[in-house]
């Protein structure tokens, strides 16, 4: 089904004749017409480019997303201010300490040469699961988020513009178009959740393999039921609510004042990449102490059960309260970048797709 048609946004105070005559282009429409039909609007449109965008993300950043994720579920400090060379080796303990376990001679306790290969691979651990789960959620987030944006306008177009006495058009002006870019982000963020089950079995692999013995995502709900999938709902949902808001209200904030854009659709490639930089580090900075706890809940054993509140308390008097920033630097070097590549990315894919 074609999203529904956005009513006329004005751009100014002309007068009820000039709106008449020439409607101004409303600051939200980033997609055609919509009587190109269901594949054009979204295989053809953000479907396919967060599709593609996905699948780049996860070649290219994977193993980054690895190092932050076992840094995170880390409970002991990496980082030590008087030795470089101790947190370097604190830090390959953390990411390699499982590998090298396996290049380890039982007998003298020696550690034998890894292959490059090997490190490698062990950097791509659930790799699977993160397509899966990276595809998709980007799919949700980058091709759902319009469509929620459109249902927004035409629903609730009262709760974000003022509505023109003479003309009946909502004026385009404030921040309506921004909080509504951010509003539809924040609840495709929520509805995010029900890709937990991919989410929380690549989180596994990357940290506690033992934990699922080799097992695929249909035999551990067989056994352990779907609910043990979804640990840490609660949580994600505020954190993916948050970090959306973040993303897209940021995103729009610097095209809209930055670069002065009246239609965001209207942003060349590299103020795409400006401006879900800013958007991205924002999200990944105020979204840290959520993203570690959850990492910390679904890095927990299947038969463990800890609450984020749990969480939460544990942390705090075991490492302080600089733990809900612990490697904020490389999720920023690392997170932001991968939300700026795959909003830049699926921008770029959606022009191509249609030709533009």
């Amino acid at each position: 089904m074609s999203p529904p048609s956005s009513p006329n946004v004005s751009a100014g105070n002309a007068d009820a004749d000039t709106l008449k005559a020439k409607p101004s282009t409303p600051a939200l429409l980033t997609r055609p017409p919509n009587d190109k039909g269901i594949f054009y609007n979204l295989f053809l449109g953000p479907g396919g480019g967060a599709t593609l965008a996905g699948m780049c993300e996860i070649i290219l950043f994977h193993p980054f997303d690895t190092i932050a994720k076992r840094l995170m579920s880390y409970h002991h400090r990496v980082v030590d201010f008087t030795s470089p060379t101790a947190t370097l080796e604190n830090l390959d303990r953390v990411v390699f300490g499982k590998l090298k376990e396996h290049y380890t001679d039982a007998l003298t306790g020696a550690v034998r040469p890894i292959p490059p290969v090997e490190r490698l691979k062990h950097m791509y651990p659930g790799s699977t699961y993160a397509i899966a789960y990276k595809v998709l959620q980007r799919i949700m987030k980058f091709a759902g988020q319009p469509y929620m944006r459109d249902y927004l306008m035409v629903h609730h177009s009262n709760a974000f513009f003022h509505q023109d006495a003479k003309t009946g058009d909502y004026v385009r002006g404030g921040r309506g178009a921004m909080t509504l870019e951010a509003t539809a982000g924040c609840l495709v963020g929520v509805c995010e959740i029900v890709l937990l089950p991919f989410d929380r079995m690549k989180v596994l692999k990357q940290t506690n393999k033992e934990a699922v013995q080799n097992r695929n995502l249909l035999s551990v709900i067989r056994t352990e039921g779907a609910a043990k999938l979804y640990a840490g709902a609660l949580t994600t949902a505020v954190r993916n609510a948050t970090g959306s808001f973040l993303l897209f209200g940021g995103t729009a904030f610097t095209k809209e004042y930055v670069f002065q854009l009246e239609n965001y659709s209207d942003a060349t490639f590299a103020q795409n990449i400006a401006a879900s930089t800013v958007g991205g580090c924002v999200g990944v900075f105020f979204t840290s102490p959520l993203d570690v706890i959850k990492t910390r809940i679904q890095s927990q054993r299947l038969t463990e059960r800890m609450s984020g509140w749990q969480t939460l308390v544990s942390t705090v008097r075991r490492e302080g309260v600089s733990a809900f920033y612990k490697g904020i630097t490389p999720k920023i070097i690392t997170s932001a970048p991968r939300l700026v590549f795959s909003y830049t990315m699926t921008q770029y894919f959606t022009k191509k797709l249609r030709g533009g």
